[in-house]
């Protein structure tokens, strides 16, 4: 289940590459079903910080295979459509993503 119109990128080989600008990403295991749905204001440094640190040791996040990104001046509101959008179309979350985690950003 793709989230973004963006292409599927491998983890490891793309991600340092991308540009330092604000926008939202999803994670993606194996199977390419999303574990993750992200947003920040320097993909850049967030994706460099995931990869120098092995997603700082979040064992959920380890197990991204693949990713989308999608560039955007409103990370946030972007990324909260996008989770709502997920879990009306499967009745769940994304497994690293939690409701705490969402109310407090």
């Amino acid at each position: 289940m793709e989230l973004l119109d963006d292409k599927m990128r491998v983890w490891l080989e793309s991600a340092k590459f991308v540009k330092r600008v604000p926008g939202v990403y999803v994670l993606y295991n194996r199977n390419k079903e999303p574990i993750f749905i992200g947003e920040t204001n320097n993909l850049e440094e967030t994706f460099t910080k995931y990869v120098d640190t092995d997603f700082e040791g979040n064992e959920c996040k380890q197990k991204t295979s693949s990713y989308q990104r999608e560039f955007t001046d409103n990370p946030k509101e972007y990324q909260l459509r996008l989770i709502e959008q997920f879990k009306n179309e499967s009745g769940k979350l994304p497994g690293c993503n939690s409701e705490i985690e969402l109310e407090t950003h």
